[in-house]
């Protein structure tokens, strides 16, 4: 039988635009990790501070005993507390001289104490900040606060102990703020016996042993099994059809290119230009000065509402509709009057795809198994998280 050229010729063709449809559908469908990777089961705890169960114990007493706050009335869990993913739900925290828990929160009267400058982020999953895609970290390097401030989870949970606002209060000057709370610790023959069984030292009871135990306890509370980590990690039902739209167009936007890696985020300072906290005296003016502040984890995001360096924007959607705008008022200028526009970081995209699909790719970020372990005492004697009743 002969073969008629023409057909031959259109079944070719016909063959090639069914490939490349084929080819094409492939590239919408398929998942683009790109620089996006899952969590590490282990958590890498630096060998300057091997964590033990003593030292565990001992920092998680501390986390929630008030103990540490000039006032007796704040502890870390105050504003890091497991109800609210290990953050506080507010816009800016209220620290000292506070009462209640998340929204109900507020401050007693009289009343001198300002506002915390910046929205609480959560201490879920710090133990990996700094992980690069490649899985490399330096523990004790690690960046933390919305301005990297310090390096490392036992520097900085030193830091809120020594800041008016946070935890200090005005009982005694920053300059001896560790030195008080240490000898406090001191006289409590409790806190003695944890820190002799956690530090084998002829004076265990010291500030860098403070952090270290603090350290120890906040890198226990991981949360490895998100549905998105489930996901990259090959179950393919644990997205929905809606939710791997939205991590394609995350991609296709170019949200990774700072929400990168284990934790989606680059840890590095970008200007965005939002509008200041109206609660704040002064205008925050982030890195050096430069209205830049870090990349936020996006990890355990849905649970951690309000949203950005001040908490200016309630919800997911919020977030991705300042970005689809690219940080600007109705695409004129930038929100916050002091940033220029020649100042916007050049990675704000300007428009984002799919933007209910990407929020519903955020949601895939949320993973239930954290500590939520509440304890009936602490050694001070003190109400368990300080005032939050």
């Amino acid at each position: 039988m002969t073969t008629n050229p023409f057909f031959s010729r259109a079944m070719l063709m016909l063959s090639a635009a069914v490939w490349l449809l084929a080819v094409a559908c492939q590239k919408q469908d398929a998942t683009p990790t790109n620089n996006l990777t899952t969590l590490p089961a282990a958590v890498p705890a630096p060998a300057g501070n091997p964590s033990s169960t003593a030292q565990i114990a001992l920092g998680r007493a501390l986390f929630w005993d008030p103990i540490l706050s000039g006032g007796r009335d704040v502890s870390c869990a105050t504003c890091h507390h497991p109800s609210k993913a290990y953050a506080d739900g507010l816009d800016l925290s209220i620290g000292v001289n506070g009462q209640g828990l998340g929204s109900t929160r507020r401050f007693l009267t009289p009343n001198t104490i300002p506002f915390t400058q910046r929205n609480c982020t959560t201490v879920l999953n710090t133990a990996y900040n700094g992980m690069a895609a490649d899985g490399s970290f330096n523990a004790f390097t690690a960046p933390m606060f919305w301005d990297n401030r310090a390096q490392s989870l036992e520097a900085q949970a030193l830091l809120p102990i020594v800041t008016l606002e946070e935890m200090r209060s005005g009982r005694y000057p920053e300059a001896a703020a560790l030195d008080s709370v240490v000898a406090r610790l001191r006289h409590i023959p409790a806190y003695v016996t944890l820190f002799q069984q956690a530090f084998a030292e002829s004076t265990p009871v010291t500030s860098t042993n403070l952090g270290k135990a603090i350290a120890a306890f906040e890198r226990t509370l991981v949360t490895t099994d998100a549905p998105y980590d489930e996901y990259l990690r090959g179950n393919t039902s644990a997205l929905t059809a809606q939710q791997v739209q939205g991590l394609n167009a995350f991609v296709a936007t170019g949200c990774n290119k700072c929400h990168s890696g284990p934790m989606l985020s680059d840890y590095l300072p970008h200007v965005l230009g939002i509008a200041d906290n109206p609660k704040l005296a002064t205008s925050d003016s982030g890195v050096n000065g430069t209205y830049a502040f870090r990349t936020p984890s996006l990890r355990n995001v849905a649970l951690t509402a309000p949203y950005m360096h001040n908490g200016m924007l309630a919800t997911l959607q919020d977030v991705v509709n300042f970005y689809d705008q690219g940080g600007r008022n109705g695409g004129r200028a930038p929100q916050n009057p002091h940033v220029a526009a020649r100042q916007l970081d050049p990675l704000l995209p300007g428009r984002v795809q799919n933007t209910q699909a990407i929020v519903a790719f955020l949601n895939t970020l949320t993973a239930q198994s954290y500590d939520r372990t509440v304890p009936t005492t602490v050694p001070s004697g003190l109400s368990v998280g300080g005032n939050i009743r």
